[in-house]
């Protein structure tokens, strides 16, 4: 079997982390509250931090702890403290892209690993040693590379220091993330963890002498969104991604939901360990990524320029999730917590932790008091059904429904 790259999955909040632990992945990402490059994340305080790395080590699960924003004079002076207690809840490894943070994690974080961020763009091997000799374990590569560079770059690092890319989820259109225009426009900063995304607004031309007349910009015919980027995906070419000896698969998404954090680690475990077996990749797995809320797909710059999606910036939404499983015994009999509105006779599938998609009509079912139910209302209600088989704990049941925005 060959060597699996390990497959490292984001965590924005205790309920994606049982997630992406439960349905397969070999690590998880997460920050704190504070220097961190999702600050919309969920995040985890103090007091929860040591409980989400316990749980991620009983299932034999790494952490990585994001210390990736470039931090102003003022706020370096909170960062020793805020080292030594990722350091103390056990944190795995520490993602960092500021020097002067990867300084103080080797003094105030000596158990953590240092992983250095895609924020620090590392485009080329002598980058890339350079950091290994400052004591590096691991470099997170641009994602603006192709798989030819990044061979290059394996070829000429020394073995021991990791290579980790992006294999899944939303690209940036400025360089690895560094980009002002957020902070312009809105005061919010993308490299402070605060990016509101205006690449994805619609833009129109506005001459100086007319105001209030709009014209539109088309960069050629197709439409107005001159900056907006397709998500990336990498499942279909996971093989051509072990064989250039990366060393971990990084899926983007601490700011999506537990749904995404889910059924993406699932469709990337089962396909991972499809092609390091040489099994055929088995397709119900590959078509879970179209399952989640996403923008159209690309490959990113793998394989040269991905090019740009004009016609608009909608998610492409077609799945909406029903209800989550929290228990269910060895006849299928399982109690569910309701996230949505559905009703018996309803067509829904039902996607499980190591557990292949399903379709079934919904039966009718009973609410805490054991009375009959035909539609949960509530959300968040507990109530029970009847599974054609029985399935994990931390189980979706979804139907198919079309949540796109409309131009």
């Amino acid at each position: 079997m060959r060597k699996k790259p390990e497959l490292l999955a984001p965590a924005g909040d205790m309920e994606k982390l049982k997630m992406a632990v439960l349905y397969g992945a070999d690590a998880v990402y997460l920050a704190g509250t504070a220097f961190g490059m999702r600050s919309f994340a969920g995040n985890f305080s103090d007091e929860e931090l040591p409980k989400a790395v316990r749980f991620a080590h009983e299932h034999g699960v790494r952490v990585h702890a994001t210390v990736n924003t470039m931090p102003r004079s003022g706020e370096v002076d909170q960062l020793p403290a805020h080292l030594e207690r990722l350091d103390d809840a056990g944190v795995d490894a520490l993602i960092l892209a500021d020097l002067g943070a990867f300084t103080l994690a080797g003094k105030y974080a000596p158990h953590c690993e240092r992983h250095i961020s895609t924020q620090q763009s590392i485009a080329n091997y002598t980058c890339a040693t350079a950091w290994y000799e400052l004591g590096a374990r691991r470099v997170v590569l641009a994602r603006e590379l192709s798989l030819e560079e990044i061979r290059e770059i394996r070829s000429r690092v020394p073995r021991e220091l990791e290579i980790e890319t992006f294999c899944h989820g939303a690209m940036c259109v400025s360089y690895s993330g560094r980009c002002l225009l957020s902070n312009y426009m809105t005061g919010r900063d993308s490299n402070r963890g605060e990016c509101a995304q205006p690449c994805r607004y619609q833009y129109a031309l506005m001459e100086e002498k007319r105001p209030g007349e709009y014209f539109p910009v088309f960069e050629d015919k197709k439409g107005t969104y001159i900056m907006n980027s397709r998500d990336m995906c990498m499942i279909d070419h996971i093989d051509d991604l072990m064989d250039a000896e990366v060393d971990c698969l990084k899926i983007e998404g601490r700011a999506k939901s537990a749904y995404y954090a889910a059924i993406v680690t699932g469709a990337y475990r089962h396909v991972i360990d499809d092609v390091a077996a040489g099994r055929p990749v088995d397709p119900v797995w590959r078509d879970e990524v179209e399952h989640v809320s996403h923008r159209h797909y690309s490959t990113g710059f793998y394989y040269g320029q991905p090019g740009q999606y004009y016609q608009n910036s909608r998610y492409i939404r077609d799945w909406q999730i029903c209800a989550v499983v929290t228990d269910c015994d060895a006849d299928g009999n399982a109690t569910l917590s309701l996230r949505n509105k559905f009703a018996s006779g309803d067509t829904v599938e039902v996607v499980g932790p190591d557990t292949k998609p399903f379709t079934m009509a919904a039966p009718l079912m009973e609410d805490a008091d054991g009375l009959p139910l035909r539609e949960p209302r509530t959300p968040q209600m507990v109530f029970r059904m009847k599974l054609p088989r029985p399935v994990p704990p931390m189980s979706f049941v979804r139907h198919a429904v079309d949540l796109s925005g409309k131009d």
